[in-house]
């Protein structure tokens, strides 16, 4: 309630406290007249109230000079309250027009140079206008009296109410001392105890001046009691809180010295009321199938748990580490299913394709039968997105009758997410490896590592290094969680990494696993694959039945073809979805439509076609070439264009090239320079010609070697003015030698120049063993041209 300022200003040198509180304050303000034009003083942050004696510090020019002016004078000078905090030279528009006469009682001037005046709230007034602004505020004003006319009994009873809430704000109030009650308690004046209290009121100023412009006095006294009424409560409520939060810290306090005691009785009598817990815990551990080095660390532990006071935090750290051990899987597998054939069923029911992988699941199987006990493969399938990796695994763990785990590495930088935190730690738990298996309740489930080449590294460690433990066969038997503080076997788990790319994997991580590469669909296989997963899923996830909706091979293979561009099958998925959305509609509306999806009808349902293979096709202008690359999301198209110009023989290239790409079109332009007469030049005709190597789409970063015939023959084709042949792509590295070397990625290049529309492809030799893997129904209207030296490359794609 009260403002702390009002209580530490204390009376100093000649001011007398009487004048704090007027004995006769009706009779004191009745003898005096006041003039009716005085200096006006503006006041920021509070509001003057007749009676009250306040200290206040001036600063404004125009008020200090009102101050020297009454002080040398009469020492009465009207106060008045601003309406906005923020203006520094109110005018009349600024100020509330009622205020309060006051008598400047002293003026103190301080070392800082600032100076502090004590005002006496003497009488209300009402400012009729401003009479000048300069260099002080000065007003015509005119004195207000209060109605008192009221109910006596009424007026009692409202200021001794007043006067109870008073008490019982300052005995909540531990910054107000005592002895205000009995100060206040001597205030004879109702008119100046509504007033003091009004002054003290812990409220903004807009209330208190509206406390001060009312006339009646009973009415002031019901707007101060109704400010009181809030901040009792807000007391009351706060004072609630802090005995609780004191009670809470005594009961804690004594709930401790209580379980001190009753630790020390319960030991005197052999009893324990956790005992029971404990002995449970002890009993379990007997039945777990581990080793008798855990089982000493185990017991150790509970009866280090046993002595441990149960408020204390380690109790509950000990308690969770004893409950993980005993939740573990240790020593517990699920049964293999050993029946080959129906493994193989299952894994080629779920998935078309990926025959490699499924042959090494049955290896590892069948090896497993045999010998009865073998360590796990590691696995890293890698290969571009939407071609079933993930969901692989959840197969194979159907097919194996194991328990399936996935866990995601993507965006991992934290290392104790493998190897857990230090149960030193409050809130420490195993790593995500111990916690899975704690979940699956078995130690040979399928475990999933998805995203292995997305792990990251920061400050908290090496998440990569941290997996080289778990994905070593020699070291996995003995992994070492930091929350567990024991060794833990993880041989029997069958690990499948995923991955897109190896480039980013650690080559330590790379060399503890086997690679095996996931390629991305050919046209036929996605076909196939549409209309054994793709169709009937989306066909339940849409609400659709068989007979709503036929779909043939043709109208399958040009969406594939004209609506996606992937390695995968997730844009087929979408597409397919978007088809079944069409039809889920028809069907909902109860709308009469043909169920059979034609060629013509699917624009109606998809739009447009979004891609188009004429561009590739078509015959090129000299300089242009095109060749195949590899990415993350599978094999790709890729134009060479050159350009020649006037110049000194420069080279420029463009297209967001990487350095490799860069030096394979400077070995190109320097083999040609070099054996000028393989393309019919003389050395002459490149000394004044600068060449631009262009690879469009500059947006994308391109790097690789692979480009380098490409660049190559683009050179010879823009300087010999001769047209490359049409549907003819190629691939391969170049050395200044003219040598041609094998690259990568050759069954996803050869599928993406199958989707494109190309007819033949120009390849190292060493890539034909690649292309022998491929089955021939994917490669079936396409020719190869296997080349050793550039000399070669140029008689097939320019007829040199």
């Amino acid at each position: 309630m009260f403002e702390d300022y009002i209580f530490s200003m204390l009376p100093t040198d000649d001011l007398d406290f009487s004048t704090m509180l007027p004995i006769d304050e009706e009779e004191d303000k009745n003898d005096v007249e006041y003039p009716q034009e005085m200096p006006l003083l503006a006041l920021k942050n509070t509001v003057l109230f007749p009676g009250v004696i306040i200290p206040i510090t001036v600063g404004r020019d125009k008020s200090v000079e009102a101050i020297n002016k009454v002080y040398k004078g009469n020492r009465y000078i009207g106060v008045l309250s601003q309406m906005d905090l923020e203006v520094e030279d109110p005018g009349v528009d600024d100020l509330y027009k009622i205020g309060t006469i006051a008598k400047l009682v002293k003026v103190l001037k301080l070392p800082d140079g600032t100076m502090t005046a004590i005002l006496q709230g003497k009488a209300r007034f009402v400012l009729n206008e401003l009479v000048s602004s300069s260099p002080m505020l000065e007003g015509n004003i005119s004195p207000l009296d209060e109605d008192k006319k009221e109910d006596h009994i009424k007026m009692e009873a409202i200021i001794q109410s007043i006067t109870e809430r008073a008490e019982q704000i300052i005995n909540l109030s531990p910054n107000i001392p005592s002895e205000a009650s009995m100060m206040f308690r001597n205030i004879n004046s109702n008119s100046f105890k509504i007033n003091f209290i009004a002054s003290n009121l812990r409220v903004e100023v807009p209330a208190k001046q509206e406390i001060l412009s009312t006339d009646k006095l009973y009415d002031k006294a019901q707007l101060v009691l109704k400010h009181m009424d809030s901040e009792l409560r807000m007391l009351e409520v706060k004072d609630e809180i802090e005995s609780k939060v004191r009670g809470d810290i005594e009961k804690q306090q004594k709930d401790y010295f209580l379980n001190q005691q009753l630790k020390t009785i319960q030991e005197e009598l052999g009893q324990s009321p956790h005992g029971a817990e404990l002995d449970g815990f002890l009993k379990k551990a007997k039945d777990k199938n581990w080793g008798e080095n855990v089982q000493k660390v185990f017991e150790k532990e509970v009866n280090r748990i046993k002595r441990t006071n149960p408020q204390a935090a380690e109790y509950s750290v000990l308690m969770n580490w004893a409950e993980t051990m005993l939740d573990l899987p240790w020593g517990e597998f699920s049964e293999d299913n050993f029946n080959l054939k129906e493994v193989k069923e299952v894994l080629d029911a779920d998935h078309f394709g990926l025959e490699k992988v499924k042959d090494r699941i049955i290896e590892h199987l069948a090896v497993l039968k045999l010998r009865g006990d073998m360590k796990s493969p590691i696995l890293c399938l890698v290969g571009p997105p939407g071609v079933g990796k993930t969901s692989l695994g959840r197969s194979i763990a159907k097919a194996l009758n194991r328990e399936y785990i996935r866990m995601s590495l993507g965006g991992l930088h934290d290392e104790s997410e493998i190897r857990g935190h230090r149960k030193t730690y409050i809130g420490a738990m195993p790593g995500r490896i111990i916690q899975s298996l704690k979940k699956a309740g078995s130690s040979n489930p399928v475990f999933i590592l998805d995203e292995i080449d997305k792990v990251g590294k920061s400050f908290r460690g090496d998440p990569s290094s941290a997996l080289l433990e778990v994905l070593d066969p020699e070291q996995n038997t003995t992994f070492y969680d930091n929350y567990l503080e024991l060794e833990y076997d993880l041989s029997k788990v069958l690990f499948i990494a995923t991955s897109n790319s190896l480039n980013t994997i650690q080559p330590a991580l790379l060399d503890r696993m086997e690679i095996i590469q996931v390629s991305g669909y050919s046209m036929e296989e996605k076909v196939e694959i549409a209309k054994r997963h793709l169709i009937p899923k989306s066909l339940e996830e849409h609400g659709l039945k068989p007979e709503h909706v036929s779909i043939d091979d043709g109208v399958l293979m040009q969406v594939a073809q004209q609506y996606t561009r992937e390695s995968g099958v997730r844009s087929l998925k979408r597409q397919v979805d978007g088809i079944m959305r069409h039809y889920a509609r028809k069907v909902a509306m109860e709308e009469q439509y043909d169920k059979a999806l034609t060629g013509s009808y699917l624009k109606k349902v998809l739009g447009p076609s979004r891609f188009s293979n004429e561009m590739y096709q078509e015959q090129q202008v000299p300089g242009v070439a095109v060749g195949l690359a590899w990415t993350a999301v599978g094999g790709d198209i890729l134009f060479i264009e050159s350009s020649l110009s006037k110049g000194k023989g420069g080279l420029t290239l463009t297209g967001n090239l990487g350095d490799v790409m860069k030096e394979s079109a400077s070995t190109a332009l320097s083999f040609i320079k070099a054996n000028p007469e393989l393309v019919g030049l003389k050395p002459e005709d490149f000394e004044h010609k600068n060449i631009h190597i262009h690879v469009p789409e500059g947006a994308i970063p391109k790097d690789g070697p692979s480009a380098g015939i490409t660049m190559m023959t683009a050179i010879a084709s823009v300087f010999t003015s001769q047209p490359i042949k049409s549907h003819l792509a190629m691939t391969g590295e170049i050395t200044l030698r003219g040598k041609v070397l094998p690259v990568g990625g050759i069954k996803e290049k050869i599928l993406a120049a199958r989707r494109a529309g190309l007819k033949e492809i120009i390849l190292c030799k060493e890539n034909k063993k690649h292309v022998d893997e491929i089955e021939s129904m994917y490669i079936d209207g396409l020719v190869f041209h296997y080349v050793d030296r550039m000399e070669e490359v140029l008689k097939i794609a320019l007829g040199l």
